[in-house]
């Protein structure tokens, strides 16, 4: 294995950790600062991917094709989805479709035509760890280079004045059913390599669905699509009250608007924790579309007579999960409102149960002394989305993706990448290379005078009331 040497005397002004939609759109603004900017971007994967286990057939993205890369900080930007279009010959076929949800298949293919040409990514990197020079005054990022295989490589460093970390979040499996995903038997996946095991789910006698967002109900449709009639098979379990939709309104979605999340940020700490559990209708419910398509697809099994052999339980947990002989999953379930507790067997489950944020501990252990934590020991994160530090870091670590407890629901959110990367650009180079506007809600979410958005407006003079007589 051999060794990069260190390039203290050419520091890039920025490094990003991890190559996913959110840093991608922070290397692609990047690239457009007036004066450029040295940036290197690695991630330890070979090539660009989003989500490639759920980018089945017909599903679109659940934000408007605006919501790409680049367009709402910058949308003359040659990175935006309809330069990409543009340069695929294909903007007069978009515009005549009247498409506003782009394909989710679509919106990796723009991205990876994006990180195709961007300078300065280096996928195959897996970034080991980040440290401070107090004497360079930067921030040193060692890295093990892979060849196609995963195997380690070379050892590399590179030094930088300011950081960048979105390396994304995990798929998340329920503690009960760890142990049987990790035995090769029975197929117990999760949503996230659907599109991998499909055949084989598909050849199962019975399957189960566990979990009421947006991936179990496109799953559970595939799936229903997918299997005769009257033999369909299929359980569909969900821990919440109901199958319930995405909250879509127009107010609503004001929640994922930059007025909100300062409006957020500025709350005290334990009012954020209490709210972002109530609000996951906001971004763990079904689009609407897809709750519709499922009920057709039912209702068309009943047209000669009988109901399909699809059950759909909401308010279910799963308590305990164990084998059955080699072939078959038994789930132990427990009914919420009801008091009830059941089991079924199965011959396959796919866990839609959601991600959870990648811890940065690991990563940023070299930090450790200078990072500065909330009461329940999570990283401080500002309104710029830098982490807080000590005094003695000159340098700055941004976060994307990775501040919900911070920022609010629109942490990870597509529609929100845009402006969080412009925001940080701005910090960084202390200029506005992307100005933003000042306001973006019609909502106005608190009555304390915080909201610094729209100017005050000048007092007028009055004119004195006279008694009538």
């Amino acid at each position: 294995m051999t060794a990069h040497p260190a390039r203290l005397d050419h520091p890039h002004d920025l490094v990003g950790i991890g190559i996913g939609p959110f840093n991608l759109s922070l290397a692609a603004l990047a690239d457009g600062v007036h004066g450029g900017l040295d940036t290197a971007f690695y991630d330890q994967s070979t090539a660009f991917h989003w989500h490639p286990g759920l980018l089945i057939e017909d599903a679109t993205l659940q934000v408007p094709f605006l919501a790409d890369l680049v367009t709402l900080a910058d949308p003359a930007s040659r990175w935006t989805f309809l330069s990409y279009l543009k340069a695929r010959d294909r903007l007069f076929p978009f515009y005549l479709a009247e498409r506003f949800h782009i394909l989710r298949a679509e919106y990796d293919a723009y991205c990876r035509w994006v990180s195709g040409q961007l300078p300065g990514l280096h996928f195959g990197h897996q970034v080991d760890a980040v440290r401070w020079n107090p004497e360079r005054a930067l921030f040193e990022i060692d890295f093990t280079q892979l060849d196609p295989d995963g195997e380690a490589q070379a050892l590399g460093r590179t030094h930088a004045r300011h950081v960048a970390v979105a390396i994304g979040t995990e798929p998340y499996i329920p503690e009960p059913l760890r142990p049987l995903a990790e035995a090769p038997t029975v197929p117990v996946i999760h949503s996230a390599d659907y599109l991998a095991h499909r055949d084989r789910l598909l050849s199962a006698g019975h399957i189960t669905v566990v979990g009421s967002g947006q991936s179990g109900a496109e799953i559970f449709l595939d799936l229903l699509r997918s299997r005769p009639t009257g033999l369909e098979r299929i359980h569909w379990l969900a821990r919440t009250e109901a199958f319930a939709p995405m909250e879509y309104s127009k107010l609503g979605l004001e929640h994922f608007t930059p007025d909100y999340t300062r409006y957020f940020h500025a709350l005290p700490e334990h009012v954020r924790d209490e709210l972002v559990p109530r609000q996951w209708q906001l971004h763990k419910g079904i689009d609407t579309d897809t709750i519709a398509a499922i009920h057709d697809e039912l209702y068309r099994r009943t047209l000669h007579g009988g109901w399909p052999d699809a059950v759909l339980t909401p308010g279910v947990s799963v308590r305990t999960a164990g084998r059955v002989a080699t072939t078959k999953v038994e789930l132990h379930l427990e009914h919420a409102q009801q008091g009830t507790r059941s089991r079924i067997t199965t011959d396959a489950v796919v866990l839609a149960t959601g991600y959870r944020e990648r811890p940065l501990d690991g990563l940023l252990a070299g930090l450790d002394p200078y990072l500065r934590r909330d009461d329940s020991e999570r990283l401080r994160i500002d309104e710029h989305h830098r982490i807080a530090l000590a005094p003695a870091v000159t340098g700055s670590v941004y976060v994307q993706n990775a501040e919900r407890h911070t920022h609010g629901v629109g942490a990870p959110d597509l529609g929100l990448a845009a402006w969080r990367s412009a925001t940080i650009l701005n910090h960084l180079t202390g200029t506005e290379p992307y100005p933003l506007p000042r306001r973006t809600a019609f909502t106005s979410f608190g009555l304390d005078g915080r909201d610094r958005t729209r100017p005050v407006p000048a007092p007028r003079d009055l004119v004195p009331l006279t008694e009538v007589r």
